[in-house]
């Protein structure tokens, strides 16, 4: 009798690690997109989307994994079931969505664009000149609109959109596209060499990916960002990660992001 306990003592601890396991929120995210997607001084992930998950995660009553991933490889991921959800500044396309559901859009934002500090360029208008150099981040919006809507240019993409920041200090490239927040924010990096023209020529809304195989999950998802926002978390989370942004944007006419 004791050695029958002896064996079934791991397996029954097995079996209660699976459970504790298969309840965990697993939220991918890639960690270089400061305020929404980073890391403490100590290696912690933080921000925006960081909260976001934790107070997600706390309304369903379930533990909380983030999984740092680069962000190509967020979709494949869900769509294996590696990950539960996606948190991670995505915005919710139609071609993604041929792949996986969106929530509620929580953030809404558009692509702006960092050009040279002496450059003569005032809108994308003036990038549709045969030839123009342009840095878009791969697998991303910008990147998926250069290449449908500016077919002339001489496209680059980089893995790092830090690399795109480099290339339009250094002259490499005429202008650097992705969203506001991020061209503020290097734009105020780089003032000596670059310019930000954060007026955007296409608006985007971000959302939580989730697979298509848990519409119990997206109708849970919903239900907490409805709640999540009508009691000021959005309002907070800016308050804490977006104070100085919101007041650069307010400036131009542009609405928080958050909302």
């Amino acid at each position: 009798m004791r050695l029958l306990s002896f064996i079934l003592l791991p397996l029954l601890l097995l079996t209660a690690c699976k459970r504790t396991d298969s309840n965990t929120l697993r939220v991918g995210m890639e960690l270089t997109y400061p305020p929404f997607e980073t890391q403490t001084p100590s290696g912690e992930p933080d921000g925006i989307s960081v909260k976001l998950a934790e107070a997600l995660a706390a309304d369903l009553k379930r533990p909380l994994k983030i999984v740092p991933m680069e962000f190509s490889g967020l979709i494949p991921a869900l769509k294996s079931g590696s990950i539960d959800l996606v948190i991670s500044s995505m915005t919710a396309t139609d071609e993604r969505r041929e792949s996986i559901n969106f929530s509620e859009p929580y953030a809404f934002t558009g692509l702006a664009l960092l050009v040279g500090k002496n450059s003569d360029a005032e809108s994308i208008h003036d990038l549709k000149a045969p030839g123009k150099r342009l840095a878009v981040k791969s697998s991303t919006t910008s990147e998926a609109w250069v290449r449908k809507n500016l077919p002339d240019a001489k496209l680059t993409a980089f893995s790092d959109d830090a690399a795109c920041v480099l290339e339009v200090a250094q002259r490499r490239a005429d202008a650097f596209i992705y969203d506001q927040l991020s061209i503020l924010r290097y734009q105020r990096k780089n003032p000596d060499t670059t310019r930000a023209l954060l007026k955007p020529f296409t608006e985007e809304s971000w959302a939580v990916g989730i697979s298509k195989k848990d519409p119990d999950l997206l109708q849970q998802t919903n239900a907490f960002l409805s709640r999540f926002r009508s009691e000021g978390g959005l309002e907070k989370l800016t308050d804490q990660y977006l104070k100085e942004e919101k007041a650069a944007l307010a400036e131009q006419g542009i609405a928080s992001p958050l909302r």
